[in-house]
C-alpha cells in the first residue's frame, strides 16, 4: 500500500478517513498528515485497530508534490510530509471512506452530489470538531472494543446531532485555502486545522493528552 494509504496500525477491519480540498496540494495534505501524526503521537504506538487516513482534492493535482509552505507547516508540528502525491477525487474514494472532512461547505456539497450515500458520514472538519465536542464520550464504545468501532460510533452520533447543533456564523465552519499566500498564512490555516483536529482526535482515541 502507498505511504498515503498506510493505516495507523494493523488489522482485518478498517477504518477510512478522508480529508478533501480543492488542489489536493495545500488543506488536504495538511490535515492529513496531521491527522497521522496526532493519531500517532497521542497512542504512542498502541494498536487497536487500522485507521487509514488519506486525502484528495475535488480539483486535485494528479501526482504533484505538495506545496513547500505545506510541508513547511507540517515540519513546524513535527509531522511527515514525505512520500506525497496529489490525488483527484474519484468515486472509488468517497465509497471507500467511512468518514469524509472537507476544508469548506462548497468541497462538502461536492462530495455529497457525487451520491454513494455520503451525506450521512461527510463533514467540514470544522462541523465535526463541533458535533464532536457535544458527544459525551461515555457514550461511545471504549477502546477496548477496538477503534473502527469508537470511530464509527461517532460518526452516526455527529450525523445525528447535525441538524440540531447548527453553526454560530456563515464561515464558521470553513478553512480558507492558503495556495499562493506567504508562509504565515500558511502557518495560520495550519494552527486553525490543528486545532480543529485535537477533539477529534481526542474522541477516536479516548486519549486526551499523548502518551
Amino acid at each position: 500500500m502507498s505511504p498515503e494509504g498506510r493505516g495507523i496500525a494493523g488489522g482485518s477491519e478498517t477504518f477510512r478517513i478522508l480529508h478533501v480540498s480543492t488542489g489536493n496540494v495545500c488543506r488536504s495534505p495538511i490535515t492529513e498528515r496531521l491527522t497521522r501524526h496526532a493519531l500517532s503521537h497521542r497512542l504512542g504506538g498502541l494498536v487497536t485497530g487500522d485507521l487509514i487516513v488519506e486525502s484528495a482534492g475535488t480539483w486535485g493535482h494528479e501526482g504533484a508534490p505538495m506545496e513547500a509552505n505545506a510541508a513547511a507547516v507540517l515540519a513546524d508540528f513535527g509531522a511527515d510530509a514525505s512520500g506525497f502525491t496529489g490525488r483527484e477525487l474519484l468515486d472509488e474514494h468517497v465509497i471507500r471512506a467511512d468518514l469524509v472532512l472537507t476544508a469548506t461547505r462548497d468541497h462538502r456539497a461536492q462530495v455529497i452530489s457525487m451520491g454513494h450515500s455520503a451525506g450521512l458520514r461527510t463533514f467540514t472538519l470544522k462541523e465535526f470538531t463541533r458535533l464532536v465536542r457535544a458527544i459525551d464520550p461515555a457514550t461511545l464504545p471504549p477502546l477496548d472494543d477496538g477503534m473502527v468501532a469508537r470511530a464509527r460510533a461517532l460518526v452516526r452520533a455527529a450525523a445525528a446531532l447535525r441538524g440540531w447543533l447548527l453553526a454560530p456564523s456563515p464561515d464558521a465552519d470553513e478553512v480558507y485555502d492558503p495556495y499562493g499566500a506567504p508562509i504565515t498564512f500558511f502557518r495560520s490555516i495550519g494552527d486553525e486545522i490543528n486545532q480543529a483536529l485535537d477533539p477529534v482526535v481526542t474522541a477516536l482515541t479516548g486519549v486526551t493528552t499523548p502518551r
